[in-house]
């Protein structure tokens, strides 16, 4: 056991004191916090009105196009040319010119602009032109607009989870987003600190620095010295990570007086003033939506999240990595891996697709339980279960499968390690593979 720590503290201090972790540890919680904090900026830097110049020769739209915070209309009067003509002279955004319509065929609106017209602007104006040519249809039919807009009927269910004699809000919509989050942390941590096991292995087997350390340990110590000590070096990264992360992003916005970006929440409590009528009524269902969403979160079992995380986090690696570090013992180089890498990430794949197009439908259905309790996929499709309620009794078996898992991965992968490790010059396939588990060394 101590072999195996000299092992970890190497394959650590090595790699922590490499300057590509040092500056990816450090350039990722930046990268991050310019995510976060550029929008904002660009929000107080960038929140001018724009202006729409509007020619009606038609007479139908006059002050019927409401002016919001965001878009300003201007009314011009005479022919187009000398419209065109004032327009070119402003700043102004565009000239949204209505020629003589019949609304029950309204085609020939153009919009003008200098440079090319933004998307947004287009579809913000065809709604707000659409909405006024229903409105007048309704009047010319004799239909009331407002009491047909009374009999729409707007349905929300709040779900409620009964635990025990306990009733909880929760929101599919949390749970499953708590869920992906871990598993596709997951999913990516394997792969990156797996292909760093394999390709420390083949650099040591290629560069002839093993064949020093075999004379001083067992290949059996010298794997999972090297299989442990990158999983420190992952977890070491993964909290760095969130913690720079936050100090960055506070440190910004404390330095720069930018406020970070305000929640769904205030933003409709802001628009509510300018608001009326049915968007007011939106406003409410969405502010009940999101008060849902709030107890949601708060209703979630984080220390339980956090332990599955870590647990599966680490069960997860630790299975692959021994896999991964089998692969770079039987090659003399990374070309040469590809053979034997697809098939050991099939069943990450499969996992991570199934979550998203099986798992969340029926979290508790014989496929979502079956590749929960698998050592191969239970890491990324039962923490995609855990939000949603796992039985005890699943949760533990799929942890003791997935112990007993790494530890058939991990004896297999020494037996290929040890004899691998010392071979060169030789292209190895999978027949090769089966005779180095029995062989004696």
């Amino acid at each position: 056991m101590h072999k195996i720590w000299l092992i970890v503290q190497r394959e650590y201090l090595t790699r922590v004191r490499k300057k590509s972790f040092i500056i990816m540890t450090f350039l990722t919680p930046l990268l991050l916090a310019a995510f976060m904090v550029i929008p904002a900026w660009l929000a107080t830097v960038s929140d001018s009105a724009d202006v729409v110049m509007v020619l009606d020769e038609s007479g139908k739209f006059a002050n019927k196009l409401e002016n919001k915070k965001d878009l300003q209309f201007m009314t011009l009067h005479g022919d187009l040319e000398n419209a065109k003509e004032v327009y070119r002279q402003t700043d102004n955004t565009a000239l949204l010119y209505i020629p003589p319509l019949d609304i029950e065929n309204p085609e020939g609106i153009k919009v003008y602009s200098k440079k090319n017209t933004s998307l947004q602007t287009k579809i913000r104006l065809e709604n707000m032109l659409e909405k006024e040519i229903e409105n007048q249809r309704f009047v010319a039919s004799g239909i009331d607009r407002a009491l047909l807009d009374k009999m729409k009927a707007e349905v929300s269910v709040t779900t409620v989870k009964l635990s025990g004699k306990e009733e909880e809000d929760n929101n599919a919509f949390v749970t499953s987003g708590a869920g992906i989050i871990g598993a596709v942390i997951i999913y990516f941590f394997i792969f990156l600190y797996g292909v760093q096991i394999m390709r420390g292995v083949i650099e040591e087997k290629t560069n002839r620095i093993v064949e020093v350390m075999i004379s001083s340990v067992k290949p059996f110590q010298l794997m999972m010295g090297k299989i442990i000590g990158i999983a420190g070096v992952g977890l070491t990264q993964f909290l760095l990570w969130v913690i720079l992360s936050s100090i960055v992003v506070t440190g910004v916005q404390a330095a720069f007086g930018i406020d970070a970006a305000p929640t769904p929440i205030e933003q409709i409590e802001a628009g509510r003033a300018e608001a009326t009528g049915e968007e007011v009524v939106q406003e409410q269902n969405d502010t009940a939506m999101l008060a849902d969403v709030s107890n949601a979160i708060a209703n979630l079992n984080f220390p339980l999240l956090i332990g599955c995380f870590l647990f599966y986090f680490l069960g997860g690696y630790l299975l692959y990595g021994s896999l991964f570090g089998a692969i770079g013992a039987a090659v003399d180089n990374e070309t040469d891996t590809q053979q034997f890498m697809f098939p050991i990430t099939i069943p990450l794949i499969i996992s991570f697709i199934m979550s998203y197009t099986v798992v969340l439908k029926n979290p508790d259905g014989p496929v979502a339980f079956w590749m929960s309790v698998i050592p191969f996929t239970s890491p990324i499709v039962m923490m995609v279960r855990v939000p949603f309620g796992v039985p005890a009794s699943e949760l533990l078996l799929s942890m003791a499968l997935l112990v007993a898992g790494f530890i058939f991965t991990t004896w297999i992968a020494s037996r290929i390690y040890r004899v691998g490790i010392l071979m060169y010059g030789k292209k190895i396939n999978y027949k090769e593979l089966s005779k180095w588990l029995f062989y004696r060394v």
